[in-house]
């Protein structure tokens, strides 16, 4: 089934500019940035004290009981936007209940329950009776994010769980064509879910000196590519795409968003949390992605960027887009979405990849913000701080994780 085409037929979005494709996609555009003051807990006396949280996401109102109450934030996110992606399909759950095993889940992220652990951990030192909550342990691991959707839908289809850290997204649509292509599922849906804002969390990155300390000015704190940039800023938030192949998605009738057109994995072998310097490990999964969908780099009019706003891997970045794409003269416009978002971790390669579909579907490249002091060494065109029209048939969206874990999806305009 190598030459099965597959297609995206369901988006869901929930971000710290906006729950919903339609209000994230808008903001986006508009240039909204959701970095402000962390709220989550006490930060007060902490180096790094700003983050992008979810605003007015009210679990008991937007999930089933069930759900809201035995889930951590991450599932909880992840659940959301997969009940938007599912009913954007149109994908009609009395014909799924006949079929139940041909559709499967994918779930991506990072860190899973890492926040109730660490609230748990705290209760539990300060309780006098040394309980814990049944609930703890469903809570904090990554596959009950993908079971709790199955459950509410009836799916029995194909289900893994993938810990890949920024690029778990990413990896979980890649995924979810190989179930697709091997014939194990018709219809197959990739979801994401990150929340990892606690004391411990923050505390780790910023003694790895990975986060902005801009805490004063938090709008313009991540300044992906910007010379003066001095780390990324934690976000949080789902993501989800349906994915079908195209004779299943065409026999019900279903619109089509995009071509999932190529994708790429590789990884750097080079360092726990560094980039390879000359981004050869990037370099290498986006040829694979253009070699997949069978595309040259000409073909690709936009790049959804990692770019997190380190010193490092910016710059590795830069030079793995020139490096493929033919030099800065000649590689496409390449933004980054995180100074609007901040880094949405295992959900972010879903919703960056949402953001790749829209730029195709609505004709409009959103800006990288807070880029006002160009380095010599990130030379390319990132669509600086103002959205732009231009019409794209081909976008690619990369993702680039600790441990040197790269995934790059290329998505294309359908043939309507």
């Amino acid at each position: 089934m190598k030459d099965t085409a597959l297609v995206i037929t369901g988006m869901g979005a929930v971000t710290p500019i906006g729950i919903g494709v339609p209000a994230y996609w808008k903001n986006l555009v508009n240039g909204a940035c959701g970095v402000g003051p962390i709220t989550r807990f006490d930060a007060s006396d902490m180096a790094v004290r700003i983050a992008a949280e979810v605003r007015d996401f009210d679990p008991a109102a937007m999930l089933p009981h069930a759900v809201a109450r035995t889930t951590s934030a991450f599932m909880q996110y992840a659940f959301a936007a997969a009940e938007e992606a599912l009913r954007d399909s149109g994908l009609d759950m009395a014909a799924v209940a006949a079929e139940p095993e041909r559709v499967g889940v994918v779930m991506g992220t990072a860190m899973d329950g890492v926040t109730t652990v660490a609230r748990t951990q705290d209760a539990f030192q300060a309780s006098r009776t040394g309980k814990v909550s049944p609930h703890f342990v469903p809570m904090v691991i990554g596959n009950v994010a993908a079971a709790q959707v199955a459950i509410a839908h009836g799916l029995r289809g194909p289900s893994l769980t993938l810990n890949t850290a920024c690029s778990a997204g990413g990896d979980a649509l890649m995924t979810a064509a190989m179930l697709l292509l091997s014939g194990e599922a018709d219809a197959v849906l990739a979801m994401g879910g990150e929340s990892i804002l606690c004391p411990i969390v923050v505390s780790s990155l910023t003694q790895a000196k990975a986060l902005s300390r801009r805490n004063d000015e938090p709008r313009t704190a991540c300044r992906p590519f910007d010379l003066s940039r001095d780390g990324f800023v934690i976000g949080e938030g789902g993501g989800a795409l349906l994915l079908e192949t195209e004779a299943h998605a065409l026999a019900r009738g279903a619109e089509v968003k995009a071509v999932l057109a190529g994708w790429g994995n590789t990884i750097d072998g080079h360092h726990i949390t560094a980039p390879e310097p000359r981004g050869t490990g990037a370099a290498a999964c986006m040829r694979a992605a253009l070699r997949r969908a069978g595309l040259r780099p000409a073909d690709i009019g936009y790049i959804n960027a990692h770019g997190t706003s380190t010193l490092l891997g910016d710059r590795a970045e830069t030079l793995a887009i020139k490096n493929v794409f033919g030099g800065a003269a000649v590689a496409p416009p390449a933004s980054s979405t995180k100074g609007a978002t901040g880094h949405l971790m295992g959900a972010g390669g879903l919703t960056e990849v949402i953001a790749c579909i829209q730029v195709i579907r609505e004709g409009v490249l959103p800006p990288t913000l807070n880029y006002s002091t160009p380095d010599p060494l990130c030379d390319l065109d990132y669509v600086p701080n103002t959205a732009r029209p231009a019409v794209v048939r081909a976008a690619m969206s990369n993702s680039l994780g600790f441990g040197g874990q790269n995934s790059s999806i290329i998505v294309s305009r359908y043939p309507s």
